[in-house]
């Protein structure tokens, strides 16, 4: 008995068709290839535009920078008012940093307050800083200015400045500095300091390193200090809290 023959014979228009078929959608990817290539090589290049400009704007933010000695007031796109610290680091009168009016308004809403209304420091073209380096100072302008690195040496100072004239990062970058530094021995001076401006970050995260060491806290050689600021009450709470699940 002849078997049946289980595949079907294709007819030679048939495989001609499918094989155009194949080669119409094997001619549609290759185009859709070739314009997906050619829209990521655009993007490319534009992002590549916009880090260079990037780049070369910061760059020229940096060489304005106004705290620069070689920057002279009466030049070129001069600066129209001034900074002064309470010292000079040394126990001296401290140099005014220039700054421009436009430049502090956009950074700090406290700034844009003061040199957009009728207060002195507009009127005057002086701002008067009390409590605060010369240095410090500077560096907070440069800040302002071009975002440039945090100076280590003076972050606290920066965030005092950041918080009294609400430059939210240059807090946020001064928080997390200080809690990657954070460790037992500065744990209740740091806890102090961010309580008193309002440092949330820092503080939480001084906190949650006092509770890991409870046993030691009355021992701690900045205890007394916090008794006296009315502080070591809020640890002993928030440690029942976290004891009790309260």
């Amino acid at each position: 008995m002849p078997q049946r023959l289980c595949a079907r014979q294709e007819h030679p228009a048939e495989t001609e068709s499918m094989r155009c078929m194949s080669a119409e959608h094997a001619d549609a990817d290759a185009d859709t290839r070739k314009e997906s290539y050619e829209e990521a090589s655009e993007t490319v290049e534009e992002l590549e535009r916009e880090i260079e400009h990037l780049k070369s704007k910061v760059a020229s933010l940096r060489s304005c920078s106004p705290t620069d000695h070689h920057h002279h007031l009466s030049g070129p796109g001069s600066t129209d008012v001034v900074l002064v610290a309470a010292e000079d680091g040394n126990g001296g009168p401290s140099m005014p940093v220039p700054a421009r009016r436009a430049v502090l308004a956009s950074r700090s809403p406290v700034f844009k307050a003061m040199l957009e209304n009728e207060m002195e420091e507009s009127r005057s073209g002086t701002i008067k800083i009390s409590d605060m380096s010369y240095d410090a100072l500077r560096a907070f302008v440069d800040y302002l200015y071009a975002e440039a690195g945090l100076d280590e040496q003076m972050v606290c100072e920066l965030l005092i400045l950041a918080e009294k004239y609400q430059v939210e990062h240059l807090k946020a970058y001064c928080e997390k500095f200080l809690v990657s530094k954070l460790n037992w021995d500065n744990s209740i001076k740091n806890y102090a300091f961010a309580h008193q401006h309002k440092a949330k970050v820092l503080l939480e995260a001084s906190l949650s390193l006092i509770l890991d060491n409870m046993g030691k806290f009355p021992k701690h050689p900045k205890y007394p200090e916090l008794v006296e600021l009315r502080l070591a009450n809020e640890i002993y709470i928030a440690f029942l809290a976290k004891w009790f699940n309260w």
